[in-house]
């Protein structure tokens, strides 16, 4: 004999009696009904601020790009003729070429540093947080408060060649192209290198302990687990700080304005800076907006490059929408 349960049917809600549970907000819903990505809603303020400070000018320089306009009076259209001018001109072809070096050793010197920094950071060493603050003292300082900063330390008849004679020789670090380029690159590498070592170092505390704790007992050391497990773990955090730095160091302008100008001759004139001096020292904002549009395709195509090359957009988190 068999006994059939049946459930009775829920009690109809009193009239006046709240529905236990809270009601869900538009945002709320919107989430839940596309998944667990947030709406369009959430990125209009940032979208409508970008395309305000960013996209609106950025066409208004691709306009100017055709014109020839001195700062004064109305922009006449002139066609392809600054592009063609800056084509055919040799300090501009040499300035892309300066510009892609100082990219090049940025990224050459600063990557490596900034890993070892930023692992050693993450770590538990002694005094290592009082260390640390020292160390990153150069991200409280803009970028003409450190070329200033370098320009008076470097000077030839009172900074520190002039005291090192035996070491820098004349002291006059700013007066041949090697040593000009060296002293650009390694300003940048002191500036910037703390801003990276930020990166690794977030990265690094991110990495699962239980990797290194089943290294440990298959008997691998510190530099066997730094570049079987530590360096693999950071391969997203490296791309991302190559491209913050090739996006810097084609858009570095101050340090070079202020220890180098330009020179001697035009042996450190950068693409940046020879935009700067083509619009506000000769007034032909005309070809300068060229330069400049040059310069954000240039940046674009690199890095959408970077990107491809490592396969960083196949890349998704399995913690994406978690909360």
């Amino acid at each position: 004999m068999t006994t059939q349960t049946t459930s009775a049917p829920p009690a109809a809600t009193a009239p006046g009696k709240a529905r236990r549970g809270r009601a869900r907000r538009p945002a709320e819903a919107s989430c839940t009904a596309q998944g667990t990505r947030p709406g369009f809603l959430w990125a209009l303020p940032a979208t409508l601020f970008f395309a305000l400070f960013a996209i609106v000018p950025l066409i208004m320089v691709a306009v100017l790009s055709f014109m020839s306009w001195n700062g004064l009076g109305s922009p006449r259209f002139v066609g392809t003729d600054n592009w063609q001018r800056i084509l055919d001109d040799p300090v501009m072809i040499k300035s892309v070429w300066l510009t892609l070096l100082l990219t090049a050793l940025g990224v050459a010197l600063q990557t490596p540093l900034s890993i070892v920094l930023g692992v050693w950071a993450a770590g538990h060493q002694r005094n290592r947080a009082v260390l640390s603050a020292i160390y990153f003292v150069p991200l409280l300082l803009s970028s003409t408060a450190v070329s200033v900063l370098w320009r008076a330390l470097l000077d030839p008849n009172f900074g520190i060649p002039a005291r090192l004679t035996w070491l820098f020789g004349d002291g006059n670090l700013f007066g041949e192209q090697t040593s000009a380029i060296g002293v650009l690159a390694f300003v940048s590498t002191w500036q910037f290198t703390p801003f990276h070592t930020l990166i690794y170092q977030g990265a690094a505390r991110a990495v699962p302990q239980v990797l290194y704790q089943a290294a440990a007992i298959d008997g691998a050391g510190r530099y066997r687990r730094f570049f079987h497990i530590t360096l693999p773990q950071l391969r997203t955090s490296v791309i991302t700080s190559m491209i913050l730095m090739i996006v810097g160091g084609l858009t570095t302008f101050e340090t070079v304005l202020i220890l180098t100008q330009g020179g001697p001759g035009t042996d450190t004139t950068i693409s940046a800076y020879y935009m700067y001096q083509k619009a506000f020292k000769g007034f032909d904002f005309g070809a300068g907006s060229a330069i400049a549009l040059c310069l954000v395709v240039a940046a674009t195509v690199v890095s959408l490059i970077v990107v491809r090359v490592s396969g960083y957009d196949r890349m998704r988190s399995s913690m994406e929408g978690v909360s």
